[in-house]
């Protein structure tokens, strides 16, 4: 490109790195080169010059459900604003393709790592990740801990949370508040953090409108939306039916509820009310009542603080609020 051009190596490079000094008719003559001689960058060479782009990595369970994408949306929309890339990567929920991921990303020396969703962090997997987030720590990156719990305060992270205990809690609050005693909570599953969380808040409100727990109307099960019906078909099915409202984990596990529901010719909310969380699609289709969780602004703020230096007063940790959004899946329980 130089020969053609008719400059000198350093000023093509200087030009397509943007850092030459204004010259339009120079250029102009290294692009119209570029152009004729159809040529790409090879960012093996670069990254072997010390030259590499200024980029974020996301890791998510799935690119696939509305919640890690929203979430994702958010890291991109804010990495773009500060002119960083944004990466993306996935692990289907393996704790150990997400200890990979982060040993990678941290290879390509992106400025942060933000962990996105569920995960079983046993003590191999919070050695490993202690590990890692104190060498993306010594080369100037940081780990950020998105919409999950602090791991403990030797771990050099960010963690950009929302509360999902007091949404379940104002949702099953707004259930009881309507009569019903006999709540069914779908979506149980021990050792993951949102699922925890969440049954934490729904035992709470239980607790607070003094209705006695019942460790039988807890159903175990993961948040797609194919778990959501069989958990309803499987528990209509057990015999007649015990409950007369549904905590629904997240609103997939919800949409696939009531389609077992109105498969039994029971509706929603004339037979049984129902809520949900995440206020995402399906929820507005299906007119459910739901916790709305900040999904892109949790992106936002994962990027802003991760990028935004060490000042004294940087918080380490935030918590976003959620509040219900109340739709047309909850009735008061008829008199007797």
């Amino acid at each position: 490109m130089a020969a053609r051009a008719g400059v000198s190596v350093a000023t093509v490079s200087r030009i397509l790195s943007g850092t030459y000094p204004n010259a339009p008719a120079t250029r102009g003559r290294v692009m119209r080169a570029v152009r004729e001689l159809d040529y790409v960058a090879n960012p093996h060479a670069r990254g072997l010059a010390g030259v590499r782009p200024k980029s974020v990595a996301i890791v998510v369970n799935s690119v696939t459900s509305p919640h890690y994408a929203h979430v994702a949306q958010g890291v991109q929309e804010q990495a773009a604003a500060a002119g960083r890339l944004c990466i993306v990567g996935t692990t289907g929920g393996d704790p150990e393709r997400e200890l990979d991921m982060v040993h990678l990303m941290r290879e390509e020396h992106v400025e942060a790592v933000i962990l996105v969703g569920n995960v079983v962090a046993d003590d191999a997997y919070r050695q490993r990740m202690t590990n890692y987030a104190r060498a993306l720590a010594l080369v100037g990156s940081r780990l950020v801990l998105c919409g999950r719990p602090p791991m403990g305060p030797e771990i050099p992270a960010v963690v950009v949370e929302y509360d999902n205990t007091a949404g379940a809690h104002a949702a099953t609050s707004h259930l009881l508040s309507a009569g019903h005693r006999r709540v069914l909570f779908l979506g149980r599953r021990p050792g993951y953090t949102t699922q925890e969380s969440r049954i934490a808040g729904y035992r709470e409100a239980l607790a607070a409108h003094r209705v006695p727990h019942d460790p039988g109307l807890e159903v175990d099960g993961t948040m797609e939306r194919h778990e959501g019906h069989r958990m309803m078909r499987e528990r209509l099915d057990a015999g007649p039916r015990d409950f007369t409202a549904v905590f629904a984990v997240n609103d997939l596990i919800a949409a696939g509820a009531r389609e077992a529901l109105r498969e039994r010719g029971l509706c929603i909310p004339g037979d049984v009310s129902m809520v949900g969380f995440d206020d995402l699609p399906p929820a507005a289709d299906i007119d459910l009542t739901t916790v709305h969780v900040p999904h892109r602004e949790l992106g936002h703020t994962a990027v802003r603080l991760a990028l935004g230096g060490d000042p004294p007063d940087t918080p380490r940790h935030v918590v976003l609020g959620t509040h219900i959004i109340v739709r047309d899946s909850v009735r008061p329980v008829p008199p007797g």
